[in-house]
């Protein structure tokens, strides 16, 4: 029986890991899990990148279709300067451009939708409104530039006057908050973007 004790526990000893091998294994372990860890986090920052983008530029569409479709079907248009209580539409042989537009889904003016750029740097959004209601709809934020809505010809020349074949221009331009760098003192980045659309109204008189 002692024979065979002493004979189990060499082989016992034989199998164990020395220390440097468990110190070596430990370490790669180790690097497996720092590596996992950090893929993993990049990841997340990726997607977080991703998903912004995407959802700005899918709210951008978004501002744009609703002022086109209204635009399309309008009897009458009117390009010029306003907020949520005034607008004062372009005088004739002045260029056709300015911060807001009215639009008129029937031949009564007295009925009319109004979009406009609020570049109050507090705002800067995208409003619309419509007549009779005091409520104001935010359609797109950070848009930076105040001359969104130009009226053109074909020619993409910005026109003077009210003639009938005219093209209504939308350029917006805004940025949108990317992601915070997580160091004292960094600042965080911003991603700028720039859409534009042409529309021409279906009903011309």
């Amino acid at each position: 029986m002692t024979h065979f004790s002493h004979l189990r526990n060499g082989a016992t000893a034989r199998a164990a890991f020395t220390l440097p091998e468990m110190m070596i294994t430990a370490a790669i372990f180790s690097l497996l899990v720092i590596a996992g860890v950090y893929s993993h986090v990049l990841g997340l920052k990726m997607s977080n990148f991703t998903q912004t983008k995407l959802q700005a530029t899918h709210n951008a569409r978004a501002a744009l279709n609703t002022t086109r479709d209204e635009i399309r079907s309008a009897q009458n248009i009117v390009v010029g300067n306003g907020n949520n209580t005034n607008f004062t539409g372009i005088a004739d042989n002045l260029p056709q451009q300015g911060n807001a537009i009215q639009v008129y889904p029937t031949e009564s003016t007295n009925t009319y939708v109004r979009f406009y750029v609020d570049a109050n740097p507090k705002a800067q959004t995208l409003n619309r409104v419509v007549s009779g209601k005091t409520n104001i709809q935010v359609l797109a934020k950070f848009v930076t530039n105040q001359i969104p809505f130009r009226v053109e010809d074909f020619n993409g020349t910005v026109l003077t006057n009210d003639q009938n074949n005219r093209v209504v221009s939308m350029t917006f331009e805004f940025y949108q908050f990317e992601f915070a760098v997580l160091q004292s003192g960094k600042p965080a980045f911003y991603d700028y973007y720039r859409l534009q659309t042409k529309v021409a109204r279906r009903a011309v008189p």
